[in-house]
């Protein structure tokens, strides 16, 4: 696998985003818990395809996207139900619905499934952002590597989610195998992927590098590094937010 780095960068860029945006490349090249590691990267291909599909656009710019029926410009064998999953998410998050998703799962897709391939698109999504943002190339994506999926699901979820579309972990995970993922209680973005409990693992490691310590956002003095204040480090982050029209 090529090894990830940013020497050739404009701008001095620390270390710590190429081991952790490595550490993703490895992950993101093995088998996961429901997806084969080859299905992996052809899922994150699929998500750089989305941003230029034109059924995509199409329906962006739509008043509804159901009003434009098409098929999607792929560049992957993905199944249809698949490709539609992440060209959604990617393209147009703000307008899915419950019933958007409960016809993805009556197509066939495991909602394990889906856990999965959200949490690929999340995880390769900000490293992709990152590169954008630095005026960096894409990294190349890793070469699959061979291995069977795990099957791994979680014994205490909570089947209804407490009201969320997926199944979840409790708030509070105590003892068990899904013990590390977070200390006390956390919040919903944490929650949503705990069906597959490596996938909030990444993640974490992710929001540490690009971000801070899971563990320390309530703490509103602490600022790990960086010549940016927390506030400083508060206001790009809300900005960013506004701009994609995150609801949180």
């Amino acid at each position: 696998m090529t090894e990830i780095n940013y020497r050739d960068a404009q701008v001095p860029i620390r270390g710590g985003f190429a081991e952790a945006h490595n550490r993703y490349w490895k992950r993101l090249a093995s088998a996961g818990a429901w997806f084969s590691g080859a299905e992996r990267v052809a899922i994150a291909r699929e998500v750089r395809q989305a941003s230029s599909c034109s059924l995509c656009s199409q329906r962006k710019a739509a008043l509804s996207p159901y009003q434009v029926d098409g098929s999607h410009d792929t560049a992957s064998e993905l199944s249809d139900t698949i490709i539609e999953v992440i060209h959604r998410v990617v393209t147009d998050s703000a307008r899915l619905t419950k019933p958007w998703f409960d016809g993805i799962i009556q197509q066939g897709l495991k909602v394990e499934e889906y856990v999965e391939i959200i949490g690929t698109i999340v995880n390769l999504f900000s490293i992709d952002e990152f590169c954008r943002g630095m005026s960096i190339p894409l990294n190349e994506l890793p070469e699959p590597v061979a291995g069977e999926p795990s099957n791994y699901r979680p014994a205490n979820i909570v089947e209804d989610g407490d009201g969320s579309w997926v199944p979840m972990c409790p708030n509070t995970v105590d003892s068990g195998p899904e013990s590390d993922l977070w200390e006390g209680r956390t919040g919903y973005v944490i929650r949503a992927l705990s069906l597959v409990p490596d996938e909030v693992r990444t993640m974490l490691d992710l929001l540490e590098t690009h971000y801070i310590n899971n563990s320390q956002i309530w703490n509103v003095k602490h600022c790990p590094r960086g010549t940016l204040s927390r506030i400083q480090m508060e206001v790009v982050a809300t900005r960013v937010s506004s701009f994609n029209g995150c609801f949180y």
